[in-house]
């Protein structure tokens, strides 16, 4: 039967995964554009090179979700700061090379601004469970 109490639970327990597994999929999509690196008339060592420099980023944000792991509070403020620091540097490059307001404001709503919103749900995890251990 659904009680109030497993179905807070449940709830919590959910919050608790979705921003891992937001996380990581956010993490995945920002390594697609490494990808770029690889291409036709330049050297392997050259493209290897390359494609390492365009995964510092994502080697970055898999740091910051290890210690969100371990430390939801900590982890979830470096995650939506990272996607506040973010976005008016994406916004820059991305207005420079389209000239379009919105068209930039696009790009960061699909890079950004999920970093922001999987750092809240850090958050919001670390309280829920929080208030779980004083209350038990």
């Amino acid at each position: 039967m659904n009680t109030p109490q497993n179905k807070s639970s449940s709830l919590a327990a959910m919050i608790r995964y979705l921003p891992r597994i937001l996380c990581i999929l956010a993490i995945l999509f920002v390594s697609m554009f490494a990808l770029d690196a690889f291409s036709p008339g330049i050297s392997f060592w050259r493209q290897i090179a390359r494609f390492l420099m365009h995964m510092i980023p994502s080697f970055v944000l898999i740091i910051v979700l290890i210690i969100a792991w371990k430390h939801e509070l900590t982890g979830g403020i470096l995650l939506a700061l990272i996607g506040l620091a973010a976005s008016p540097f994406v916004y820059s490059i991305n207005y420079n090379r389209l000239h379009s307001v919105w068209k930039s404001v696009q790009v960061i709503a699909l890079i950004t601004v999920p970093f922001i919103i999987i750092g809240a749900l850090f958050i919001v995890s670390y309280y829920l469970h929080r208030t779980k251990k004083l209350t038990a």
